[in-house]
């Protein structure tokens, strides 16, 4: 009975958990650059009908990035509208399907099912991008159909083998070839570990060859390289082939620039869509601390579990003759914590990196964690994933309070009392044009407003005294714009 109740309250607190992150979608705007930027693109795509490249303003196409994300967006915006709840919800359900294969494979691990879910959906970086308009969500999707499908053909279920091979797909369709290369870091480094590292596996000039022929054999083996390879190309190959012929050029941008000039140039000057970021190398380990709280402060303790446990058992597993099980075990949680440092080994000697870029780990976090205390309860598990739906509903409301009228052009826009023509002097964030619906152009001179009536205008305020504007009268401002009403001179 007290299982049967420990597990109501864990499925409880998981809905709670999920269903606030649901609930509190529509009651915050899009916010500048990242979430009005991608969120504009899909609007874009809806209006163009253009499905095939993402545009960045209109006639202006999108290089940086594959379109899933854009595709999951607009194709809700195109059912709903356009609002906030209808271009973050297919995120949201990324996020869902996402815990879906992790419980899936928690329960062929024998793990308890309910704490990996709740671990996983209360993680800040994951609760925050369950949600938001990012590439992240559906680039973990992928990342985690791999990974899972990977052990799962290791193990002898060749149908997950393809199943991997899909989700490396819908990875190259988020974010492009950086999905293979978490994915070969992730599965490499544990092979290596097996094949390479193991008792007797090293030799004074290196690794032992024949551990890695036999590692190689084995990849052959086990897994549908050749065949799920073709499936993984049949997949994703149709987009940028078409994206190439729609816009040459696209794909020396994308390969060449995205994923080798902004990896090793941090102030990368061919940024054609904003600025490269430039942080210390080995700042991702510090993202990774903070975006993986609270569950990152249990991670040394259970590391220390796994290794003490596995020590202690050695001895009795070998007496009664299941070293094969205790290798199996081994085996994975050694996989579980090459998933889980995939990006940060990736991202280490990177400058231009963000917090999100540890997301695709994060499965890998859950599942870990869920494996240390698999005999045992996690403390406080139920207590600290409850502070986090309470934590999000205090940012929502602090976010509208202030920080959101600053940081979107909604709560500006709205102010307007008439429908008027809406200009925007010099520069337009993007906020401007997903809550325009593009109708809000931007102009350098006054004398390009084609309105033959009174207009509205928006300015930085730092410039809201200049004579130009001498006509004008001010409706409203934020900290950084005001919006004017002037008339027709």
């Amino acid at each position: 009975m007290l299982i049967t109740r420990d597990t109501h309250r864990g499925v409880a607190v998981l809905l709670l958990v999920v269903l606030t992150r649901l609930l509190l979608l529509p009651w915050y705007p899009l916010m500048d650059t990242t979430e009005a930027r991608y969120g504009e693109m899909a609007r874009l795509m809806v209006e163009t009908g253009n499905w095939v490249t993402p545009l960045f303003d209109y006639n202006v196409p999108f290089w940086g990035k594959p379109p899933l994300h854009t595709w999951m967006s607009a194709s809700s915006l195109a059912l709903f509208g356009t609002n906030e709840f209808a271009v973050r919800f297919p995120h949201w359900l990324a996020a869902m399907l996402t815990l879906a294969v992790v419980g899936y494979f928690a329960k062929r691990l024998r793990l308890p099912i309910i704490s990996v879910l709740i671990i996983l959906a209360s993680t800040v970086v994951f609760t925050i991008s369950a949600g938001a308009v990012m590439t992240d969500m559906a680039l973990t999707l992928g990342l985690t159909l791999a990974m899972v499908g990977f052990y799962l053909c290791w193990q002898g279920d060749r149908l997950w083998g393809y199943i991997g091979f899909s989700g490396l797909a819908i990875g190259l369709l988020a974010k492009g070839p950086v999905a293979l290369v978490l994915f070969a870091i992730g599965t490499g480094l544990w092979l290596l570990w097996r094949y390479g590292l193991q008792k007797n596996g090293l030799q004074k000039n290196g690794l032992q060859k024949s551990g890695l022929l036999k590692m190689w054999r084995h990849l052959w083996q086990r897994t549908p390289l050749v065949t799920g390879t073709l499936l993984m190309l049949a997949i994703a190959l149709p987009w940028y082939v078409m994206a190439e012929r729609a816009t040459p050029g696209f794909l020396h941008y994308f390969i060449i620039g995205e994923h080798w000039s902004r990896f090793v140039d941090s102030g990368w000057q061919g940024d054609l869509y904003g600025t490269a970021h430039d942080e210390i190398r080995g700042t991702i380990w510090l993202y990774f601390v903070v975006a993986a709280m609270p569950w990152s402060l249990f991670l040394p303790r259970a590391i220390y579990k796994i290794v003490t446990e596995t020590r202690r058992s050695a001895s009795d597993v070998a007496a009664r003759g299941e070293k094969q099980a205790a290798e199996q075990s081994k085996g994975l949680a050694s996989y579980l914590l090459c998933w889980m440092l995939a990006p940060m080994v990736l991202f280490t000697f990177a400058g231009n990196i963000l917090p999100a870029y540890v997301l695709p780990g994060i499965p890998g976090l859950a599942l870990l964690l869920g494996y240390a205390w698999r005999n045992s309860r996690l403390p406080g598990l139920n207590a600290i994933a409850l502070s986090i739906p309470v934590l999000l509903l205090i940012t929502v409301v602090v976010l509208n309070f202030g920080p959101a009228k600053d940081k979107s052009e909604r709560w500006l826009l709205s102010q307007r009392s008439e429908a008027l023509p809406t200009y925007y002097w010099l520069r337009q964030p993007f906020s401007a044009r997903f809550y325009s619906a593009g109708q809000a152009d931007k102009i350098d001179a006054l004398d390009k407003v084609g309105s033959k009536s009174d207009f509205y205008l928006v300015v930085e305020n730092s410039k809201l005294e200049e004579p130009s504007f001498s006509h004008c009268s001010e409706v409203a401002h934020n900290k950084y714009r005001g919006l004017l009403r002037c008339r027709r001179s």
